[in-house]
């Protein structure tokens, strides 16, 4: 039987967790230098990260700080994915947009049309 390792590269444990799709994609997220362990850029992917390291990184359009809580040993699935990290930093819930009035009719919309077209 094999034990999780103490330590595993940062762009295999990016992989692992699920934030990036492949792990040549976290290899370049980290290479390019976006990606912080514990307040240190790193540009190298095969930096080492333990467990109670914190990562700061960019995905998507939000930055987002995990804290290592588990190395893993595969890419499994999503559930599992979510329990090597703790968020530090969870992403603020939208609030839903307001309606300012009744929804337009497709009449109301010919109409807001021909306004702003000017022929």
């Amino acid at each position: 039987m094999t034990e999780t390792p103490a330590k595993l590269r940062v762009d295999k444990w990016l992989w692992y967790a699920r934030f990036f799709k492949t792990r040549s994609l976290a290899a370049k997220q980290v290479s390019e230098g976006h990606v912080r362990v514990n307040g240190e850029r790193i540009r190298k992917p095969a930096q080492t990260v333990a467990v109670d390291d914190v990562l700061t990184f960019a995905q998507a359009r939000a930055v987002r700080v995990v804290r290592i809580a588990a190395l893993g040993k595969r890419r499994g699935p999503a559930e599992e994915a979510r329990g090597l990290y703790t968020d530090l930093a969870p992403p603020e819930p939208q609030a839903p947009v307001e309606r300012v009035g009744p929804r337009p009719t497709k009449k109301d919309r010919r109409m807001m049309d021909r306004l702003s077209d000017p022929e």
